[in-house]
């Protein structure tokens, strides 16, 4: 069975991993030593909650799909497991939070899973109708932005 997404799937995921991302931004500024790095990361988990909205605000004007499944609730159950497992900030990631020794290895740590949710977002693109491209091109252009703000602050810490 080939499986198509719908750019609504991917906006409820995105609206998890924004979730998510808050969470670990919020523990890296308790954990930051220095002030300047802590306000950078409550402000990347405030953007966190923006983006959110953002997707939230997306979801509400998309069209449903139900898609053909060979048993109730398959498809759900295929996104819930690569959500869970495979990207971004899942819970064995999350622990591997508790690990980091410094300052830098949050920056890196964050910059990695900023990343993995653009990565997540290009290839997901594969599996949706050309025409909700544009959803998905918004998602990958908020997560950029925290890319760059990441590696503009590693660039200045080192």
């Amino acid at each position: 069975m080939e499986i198509f997404l719908q750019a609504a799937d991917v906006l409820n995921f995105a609206v998890r991993i924004e979730e998510d991302g808050e969470v670990f931004y919020r523990k890296a500024a308790q954990a930051a030593e220095k002030e300047a790095i802590k306000k950078l990361f409550v402000r990347l988990a405030d953007e966190e909650i923006g983006h959110k909205k953002v997707f939230q605000s997306m979801l509400s004007k998309l069209e449903e799909y139900t898609p053909t499944e060979s048993y109730s609730g398959e498809y759900m159950v295929y996104l819930r497991d690569y959500i869970d497992n495979k990207v971004v900030f899942t819970k064995e990631k999350e622990n591997q939070f508790s690990d980091l020794k410094d300052t830098l290895s949050a920056i890196n740590f964050a910059m990695e899973r900023e990343l993995d949710s653009i990565l997540y977002y290009q290839e997901v693109k594969q599996f949706i109708v050309d025409k909700q491209w544009r959803a998905i091109d918004i998602i990958i252009a908020e997560e950029r932005k925290h890319v760059a703000l990441l590696a503009e602050v590693k660039r200045n810490y080192q």
